[in-house]
């Protein structure tokens, strides 16, 4: 998590970049925007309070690292503040490149060097690089003479940061420890801010490795088990709910430990190892054998880990409990299944 407490905000620079399948354009300023200590606490919470998570990633090039534009840039303002202002021109031209989707929107472009940035409790020097899409419309009222008159004002919202990255200068040798926002893009043009103008990949860390795991589980649950074995959804939402239990109330993981408490069956254990390898590589990565669990990372993935047994349009079970007190059967007289449910009491 990213704490701007004793944050200071040393240098800021503010460009346009347009849409550039469009025409739209690129505005450069001429020097660094010079304000005042009230609009700079504002500007910090506008450009830090957006990254909340621990999810951090490294800049990379399939050829070679020297190839990845913003990585160069940054590494320039590291080594020498006096090329800031430059070195912001040449991101603001960078973005503009690659602003090709006609749905990508224009907006003001501001780069800035953070001082004591708060990092997982480590002070760091950051480079910052935001983009400010969207617009509000503000009331604003005011006293005229005896009266209050209302007004509106065209503007943006503090509050709401469209685009962001921080550049934390720390791990050069893997590409700089980065935290990135894009909360407006959909669709098409979705991934242009992380993809074509950042160029990052996740940082294999702690959170990386749980996150993944995680999923990996449930998709193992959810596609590949029905595949191997005679399961219903009972015994799939018995698995999910033992693979996040397993995540919350251990702070290490260790696969084979894992297998034995929540697969069990060994054939079962088998297939979940198989299909460990062919996920690695569709998704073209490695799996640690053992790792520290993130607990961030476990409390966003339990959201997705619903044990929600849909029943046509009439009824949603919810499995929270042992697998035990719920039976599934058929009914001959109806030509219809169903499931009994076993509890002591009623709340």
């Amino acid at each position: 998590m990213v704490l701007s407490d004793n944050a200071r905000l040393l240098h800021l620079a503010v460009h346009y970049t347009g849409n550039k399948s469009t025409q739209e354009g690129i505005r450069l300023s001429n020097e660094v925007l010079r304000t005042d200590a009230v609009i700079k606490d504002l500007l910090l919470k506008y450009f830090i309070s957006p990254f909340k998570m621990n999810e951090y990633f490294n800049f990379y090039h399939d050829a070679d690292m020297k190839f990845n534009e913003v990585f160069n840039f940054a590494a320039s303002i590291f080594d020498d503040k006096d090329t800031f202002f430059d070195q912001s021109v040449s991101l603001a031209r960078h973005l503009y490149e690659q602003s090709n989707h006609p749905k990508i929107k224009g907006g003001e472009f501001y780069v800035a060097y953070l001082k004591d940035c708060l990092v997982d409790g480590e002070m760091m020097d950051t480079v910052g690089i935001f983009k400010s899409e969207s617009r509000e419309t503000y009331l604003k009222v005011y006293q005229s003479g005896q009266n209050f008159e209302i007004g509106s004002e065209d503007g943006i919202n503090i509050n709401k940061l469209d685009k962001g990255c921080l550049i934390f200068n720390t791990e050069k040798e893997k590409g700089y420890m980065v935290a990135v926002v894009d909360t407006q893009s959909k669709g098409s043009e979705a991934r242009y801010w992380i993809d074509d103008f950042l160029h990052l990949k996740p940082r294999e860390d702690e959170y990386f490795q749980t996150k993944n795991v995680l999923q990996m589980c449930k998709s193992f649950v959810m596609e590949k088990l029905p595949e191997d074995f005679e399961v219903n959804r009972a015994d799939q939402a018995e698995y999910l709910n033992k693979s996040v239990k397993f995540f919350k109330e251990n702070e290490n993981f260790d696969i084979e430990d894992f297998a034995e408490e929540v697969m069990q069956n060994s054939s079962v254990i088998e297939s979940f190892k198989e299909y460990r390898k062919h996920y690695e590589t569709a998704n073209d990565f490695s799996l640690n054998d053992s790792f520290d669990i993130s607990d961030t990372a476990v409390k966003k993935q339990a959201k997705d880990f619903k044990s929600v047994i849909k029943l046509d349009s009439n009824f949603h079970i919810y499995i929270h409990g042992s697998r035990k007190n719920i039976e599934r059967g058929y009914d001959e007289e109806t030509g219809m299944y169903f499931y009994k449910l076993m509890f002591k009491e009623e709340s």
